[in-house]
């Protein structure tokens, strides 16, 4: 699974980042006019609005509103329409039962050209119109503005019991508010939260059913059949897997700096809450149950070193200050691994690499030592300009340029960028059941994609003849290789780009009688053209996906089992096998494994017809 250094993928890392992207911000009601001016107080340079500068990237500032939508569509349908007509939105926010959205896009050609096609276009009956929308008011500065608003104009009586409210609010103890918010299960015993898990996917594997009922009638026989078998899914559930460690389980973590909500400036730990929802205030992870105490150390450590500087930390609110993010990796063999992001604004060259220096001598010779860190990274996070989302560069400040990890036995170099499964016990616990389900031999051949470090392609590739890896990361390809040859494979390759530009090539390239890919994409899923390739690969008959949301990933599974189209060719799959695994303990996420097949046709009627007589007899 790809991950960059800003861990949005993975569900229980952290709180976001120290970054606040306007981008994230949603909408909340249809806003007609462009932004008020300075006057007013919300222009571009100040108030609300003071987000949007002129060089720096917001597609807020790109949105238009797309009015009178048939109804009952959901996100995906308006994304393909879009698509289909050659418009490329950077973000959805579609509200359905106004029959409306909001459309955002990278820049001003493209908004215009969505204009221009959009409007007066028919769809389903509905004649489409499209107008300009206003950019979402900054989150922060919108409360802010509100609670004044209420202290000047609300009556006595009313402003003193909003006071006593926000101080009960306040008299629950800090550690009990972050725990809520990053480990919300902290307080329901580990038996319960497995139970809450698997009623998740049990609900997922239910509407999965549905869907392929309505998307391919072809299935409806066996569909019958199946959820008569197994309670409305359309495969057996599996009992979930639980993770071998509930506590201090996470290998990586991502902090952010900012003022702490007890008044402690230069804080590193995670927020309370979300910029978009208005808060900004920062809580030490000391008492968290899934950070290691590795991670705390390294924590208190560099919490020590910067408010010894003169730096401030870096404020979403204004794009002043420096300080923005340490993330965190650790693993069994007791490695550490530090990344510190900093925003050096118009600072002097010289003056940075002075406190790379500093910074180096700190944690190699001076307090810091204590922290044990292995290898120490350094990068310039400044306001983006675009709506790239490139990774960073890290700067080698000192130690090992690598860490490295251990699983299922093997040696796996793991770098700054590159994704590798928080939670390492539960992980072995994912990829031994992921090696059991592909049912493997000699005369395999596995596509591993999205495969991050290769993990686990080469857990697999001692039972098969060839493994091929895609990866989006390049650090990672480069971890991957080196990993291979680490543990003495010859059988693997690797390449490095986009899954939905390298996998179809490959994926034609494979003459195996015996081909089965796994796939473990980010959190949105895979792109669509992936699932058109597997698709039409009719040599591919076995496909194993893990998903880190399945919620997020069911278009893939939608479209894995309709019915043939003039967009979808090939065989389709269904879904033969299901599983849990929680690799995320205290949090109501977990990975979820599902094993598809390809549909034979030859002998699925006959098959059909004598389990409907055994059922209805």
């Amino acid at each position: 699974m790809t991950d960059v250094a800003l861990d949005n993928t993975d569900p229980a890392g952290s709180l976001p980042s120290t970054e606040k992207e306007s981008d994230d911000i949603i909408e909340e009601k249809i806003q007609e006019n462009p932004p008020a001016t300075d006057a007013e107080g919300e222009g571009a340079a100040g108030g609300v609005y003071r987000y949007i500068k002129g060089d720096l990237f917001t597609s807020e500032i790109f949105k238009v509103e797309i009015q009178n939508l048939p109804k009952y569509i959901g996100f995906n349908d308006l994304k393909k329409f879009l698509n289909k007509h050659g418009i490329n939105p950077h973000k959805i926010k579609l509200f359905s039962r106004q029959m409306f959205a909001f459309v955002t896009f990278k820049n001003q050609e493209e908004r215009d050209k969505a204009m221009k096609a959009v409007h007066g276009m028919q769809w389903k009956s509905k004649v489409l119109s499209v107008r300009l929308a206003k950019p979402k008011a900054d989150p922060i500065l919108k409360k802010r503005r509100q609670e004044e608003e209420a202290e000047g104009g609300q009556p006595g009586a009313k402003r003193a019991a909003g006071t006593q409210e926000g101080e009960e609010d306040e008299e629950e103890p800090l550690n009990i508010q972050i725990a809520n918010a990053v480990t919300p299960l902290w307080n329901v015993p580990y038996e319960e939260q497995l139970k809450r898990k698997e009623k998740e996917v049990e609900g997922v594997l239910q509407k999965l059913t549905r869907e392929i009922g309505n998307n391919n009638k072809a299935m409806l026989p066996w569909l019958f059949v199946q959820k008569e078998k197994y309670n409305k899914m359309c495969c057996p559930l599996e009992a979930i897997q639980p993770s071998p460690v509930q506590m201090e389980y996470r290998n990586k973590c991502e902090f952010v700096i900012g003022v702490g909500a007890d008044g402690e400036d230069k804080t590193v730990g995670f927020r309370l809450g979300k910029y978009k929802g208005g808060s900004c205030a920062v809580v030490s992870p000391s008492e968290t149950t899934h950070v290691s105490s590795e991670a705390k150390r390294v924590v208190q450590g560099f919490q020590q070193f910067i408010r010894t500087t003169p730096y401030a930390v870096y404020s979403p609110e204004t794009y002043e200050g420096h300080w923005r993010q340490l993330t965190v990796r650790t693993s069994r063999i007791k490695q550490t691994m530090a990344i510190v992001f900093f925003n050096p604004q118009k600072l002097p060259e010289e003056e940075i690499g002075q406190l790379k220096q500093n910074l180096r001598q700190y944690f190699t010779e001076g307090e810091g030592k204590e922290s044990a860190i292995t290898s120490l990274y350094f990068v310039r996070m400044g306001q983006r300009t675009s709506a790239g989302t490139d990774d960073l560069p890290c700067e080698h400040v000192t130690g090992e340029q690598w860490i490295h990890e251990e699983l299922l036995g093997l040696k796996f170099r793991i770098s700054p960028h590159s994704f590798f499964q928080t939670n390492t016990p539960a992980a072995e616990v994912l990829y031994s059941n992921v090696g059991e389900w592909a049912q493997l031999d000699q005369d395999s051949t596995v596509l591993d994609v999205c495969c991050g470090t290769g993990t686990i392609g080469i857990s697999l590739a001692k039972r098969v003849k060839k493994v091929i890896g895609i990866e989006l990361c390049q650090e990672a390809v480069e971890d991957a290789k080196a990993n291979a040859k680490a543990n003495g494979l010859t059988n693997v390759e690797f390449h490095c780009g986009k899954a939905e530009d390298v996998f179809p090539t490959v994926l034609n390239a494979v003459v195996s009688p015996n081909v089965t890919a796994i796939v473990d994409p980010p959190r949105a899923g895979l792109h669509s053209k992936v699932i058109l390739a597997i698709r039409r690969a009719e040599h591919l008959k076995r496909l194993i996906y893990v998903a880190c949301n399945a919620k997020a990933a069911m278009n893939n599974f939608i479209d894995l089992c309709r019915a043939v189209s003039n967009r979808v060719r090939g065989t389709p799959f269904r879904p033969v096998r299901a599983m849990a695994v929680d690799l995320f303990p205290q949090t109501m996420h977990c990975e979820t494994i599902l094993l598809f097949e390809r549909v034979e046709y030859s002998s699925e009627t006959q098959k059909y017809s004598s389990e409907t007589q055994t059922t209805e007899t």
